[in-house]
C-alpha cells in the first residue's frame, strides 16, 4: 500500500501506510504546473496523476519504484505534461480499460484525454461521439493552445536537492 500527498508547492510526497516517507518529487516539465490541486493512481499503482491550479495534468510511472523502493537506480519518472483547461483541476481518475483520463475544471468543463500521450478526445456534452481508438488527429481543446510534452529528461532532476551553504569565514581569500 502507498500513499500520495499532493501540496500547494507543487510537491509530491509519497508515504508507507506506516506514515513514514519514501519519497519527495517535483515536476520537472518545461511549464510550471502551479499548485497540485488533484492527485489520483490507477488500479495496479502503475501511474500517477496529478492536476494543477494551472490547469496542467502531470503522468507520472512509479512502477520500478514500488518494486524496491531502497534500489536507487528505480527511480519516478515523470513521463507526460499537458494544458488539460484554462483554469484549475478539481478532479481527475484515469480508466485503465479505455486508457483515458477524465479532468474536471471549476469552468465546468469534462474532458477526456489519451492516458498515455495525452491526446485530446473531447468533452461531455458536445453533440459528436467520442472516438477513442484514433489518436492520430491532434486537436486541442478551445481554451488550450500547447500540445502535450513527453518528458525525456532523467528523474534525477525532479527531486528536491539539499543544498547547504555554510557560513565560514576564510582569511585566505
Amino acid at each position: 500500500p502507498l500513499l500520495a500527498s499532493a501540496h500547494a508547492s507543487s510537491c509530491i510526497r509519497l508515504w508507507s501506510i506506516q506514515g513514514n516517507l519514501m519519497k519527495e518529487l517535483l515536476p520537472f516539465s518545461e511549464h510550471p504546473s502551479g499548485p497540485l490541486t488533484a492527485l489520483c493512481m490507477d488500479i495496479f499503482t502503475k501511474i500517477l496523476l496529478t492536476g494543477s491550479k494551472k490547469g496542467h495534468i502531470i503522468c507520472w510511472n512509479i512502477a520500478s519504484f514500488l518494486e524496491d523502493s531502497q534500489n536507487k537506480k528505480n527511480e519516478i519518472k515523470e513521463e507526460l505534461c499537458w494544458r488539460a483547461h484554462a483554469a484549475e483541476v478539481v478532479d481527475l481518475f484515469i480508466e485503465e480499460e479505455k486508457n483515458v483520463v477524465v479532468t474536471a475544471s471549476i469552468d465546468g468543463s469534462v474532458r477526456l484525454w489519451h492516458a498515455k500521450t495525452g491526446y485530446y478526445f473531447g468533452y461531455f456534452g458536445q453533440s459528436r461521439k467520442f472516438e477513442l481508438s484514433d489518436t492520430s488527429r491532434l486537436i486541442l481543446p478551445s481554451d488550450v493552445n500547447n500540445f502535450p510534452a513527453i518528458i525525456k529528461e532523467e528523474s534525477k532532476h525532479m527531486e528536491k536537492k539539499k543544498i547547504k551553504y555554510p557560513l565560514m569565514l576564510d582569511r585566505d581569500k
